[in-house]
């Protein structure tokens, strides 16, 4: 019986031993394809510098990034993926697709520039002459680092390393147009298990936390002209409307919940002071974390709205622009991407860049973080800060399980939609931290693929989240994308 006994242990411990070798070898392996694809992704540098910087010259706006959408199209074209262009009835728009079978990962890509941001990659304000627009929310290097990440998860499909299906989505309009809601809406996200994304910014972090919801819209008075001076009593001014409505509000921020944003401008006043103006519009937003709370304050600025026109003799009517989500965060994904970026490890500057961050820096009205930050990796750090904005990513994490980063393509301390951010977006600096953002998604990507156990929690977690009663419904309604918000 002893014998028999010892036998037992003695296979026990073989078979073990066994399971940790085989455990081992698999880890290994692992490793040496994380290797094989982070130092392919950085043999590529020049030539995904080349092609983030083509994009930041274009600097084109939401649903106008023709010429940046087809750099990126082309280029997955390039590298063996299928392109299916102009998805959901949005012309920039696209899904590029390669492999089969699941697992199916997703990858989200951005291009979009803002309005009024124009400026050159130098460390003073510095607009570039004949350019209205600039990237100062660095969607020229999230589209380029998104492809690079997609391209690589590609190669390892191809040499047998990692089986399923990779789709990298072009995604236009994230600023303020809601491009990806009406992707959302168009079911390209269905029979996705997961999907990665990132975003430039000034420290290398997992996201971990909520967004705001929002609903934006444009608000149009119509009035009567006549002369100013001659003839005041025979004309309704339009702008009296807008600025009637912008008072109304402006009294109401008292009276709804403090977490709640509201900001607008006046983007038509008229066009001569001795002229009464017929037309005048503003564009206005409304932010909570709270879907609810957006859509009854809305209701209420949508009311300031009508009681202007009324109060003035003139009419209004308004065009909702755009509305998306709070984004619904992962732990699961946050604490698996969260030590891919701890791998690839964050961004170190030269003599040279460090003097231009001390110059950004200086142009700072606050104090600084040090600059050494960059090089660092944040904690991964569940928050309850919603952060103060918008993403139209938030809809596409109600949809399949979603995951993102921040990586350091600015200085530390500088804020996004700044000439600060447009200026170290078409450095070096900026490079550098898409490519951390690249190898990262590239990682994260690698182990979806090889560890399913990752996919099933994380669906369990967002099935969890949403609830059993979830039902998606855009707060944009049903119109057709908004593909002249920016004129």
């Amino acid at each position: 019986m002893k014998n028999t006994s010892k036998a037992i242990v003695a296979s026990l411990g073989f078979l073990l031993v066994v399971a940790n070798a085989c455990a081992q070898k698999k880890s290994n392996n692992l490793n040496a394809i994380k290797t094989l694809a982070s130092n392919d992704i950085q043999s590529q540098y020049d030539v995904y510098k080349g092609k983030a910087l083509q994009i930041w010259g274009y600097a084109e706006v939401g649903y106008k990034e023709y010429k940046s959408s087809a750099l990126l199209q082309q280029t997955l074209k390039d590298n063996g993926y299928s392109v299916e262009a102009g998805v959901a009835e949005i012309p920039t728009a696209f899904v590029a697709t390669y492999g089969s079978g699941k697992p199916v990962i997703g990858i989200l890509a951005e291009f979009d520039a803002l309005p009024g941001l124009s400026q050159d990659s130098v460390a003073v304000k510095s607009p570039i002459a004949g350019m209205k627009s600039g990237h100062g929310c660095g969607h020229h290097l999230f589209g380029v680092a998104s492809v690079a990440a997609g391209i690589e998860l590609k190669k390892l499909i191809e040499m047998g390393k990692l089986k399923g299906t990779i789709k990298v989505y072009g995604c236009p309009a994230e600023e303020g147009g809601s491009g990806k809601v009406y992707m959302v809406r168009a079911g390209l996200f269905n029979g996705v298990d997961i999907v990665m994304h990132w975003h430039p910014g000034s420290e290398n972090q997992i996201e971990l936390r909520r967004s705001m919801a929002n609903i934006s819209a444009k608000f149009r008075f119509h009035g009567l002209s006549a002369h100013a001076a001659a003839a005041p009593d025979k004309g309704r001014s339009a702008l009296d409307g807008v600025e009637g409505m912008d008072m109304m509000v402006n009294m109401m921020r008292e009276h709804i919940p403090s977490s709640t944003r509201i900001h607008y401008v006046i983007t038509d006043g008229g066009k001569a002071p001795n002229v009464v103006p017929d037309f005048a519009e503003s564009y206005y937003y409304v932010r909570n974390q709270d879907r609810a709370i957006v859509q009854d304050v809305f209701a209420r600025v949508v009311n300031a709205a009508k009681g202007a026109a009324m109060g003035t003799g003139t009419t209004v009517d308004y065009e909702i622009t755009g509305g998306v989500y709070d984004l619904l965060p992962n732990k699961t994904l946050a604490e698996a991407m969260q030590k891919n970026l701890e791998q690839v490890g964050g961004v170190t500057y030269t003599e040279r860049e460090i003097a231009f961050a001390k110059q950004i820096q200086s142009s700072f009205n606050y104090k600084a973080p040090e600059i050494e930050n960059a090089e660092k990796i944040k904690p991964l750090v569940e928050s309850k800060d919603d952060g103060g904005g918008s993403t139209d990513v938030a809809d596409v994490s109600w949809a399949v399980p979603t995951v993102g980063l921040n990586a350091a393509t600015w200085v530390p301390g500088t804020p996004a939609h700044s000439w600060q951010a447009t200026a170290c977006g078409g450095t070096d600096i900026g490079i550098k931290g898409m490519m951390v953002a690249a190898k990262t998604l590239a990682l994260t990507g690698i182990d979806l693929f090889t560890d399913n156990s990752i996919i099933q929690k994380a669906t369990e977690e967002f099935n969890k989240a949403k609830g059993p009663d979830f039902h998606y419904k855009a707060l944009l309604g049903n119109r057709k994308p908004a593909l002249n918000y920016r004129d």
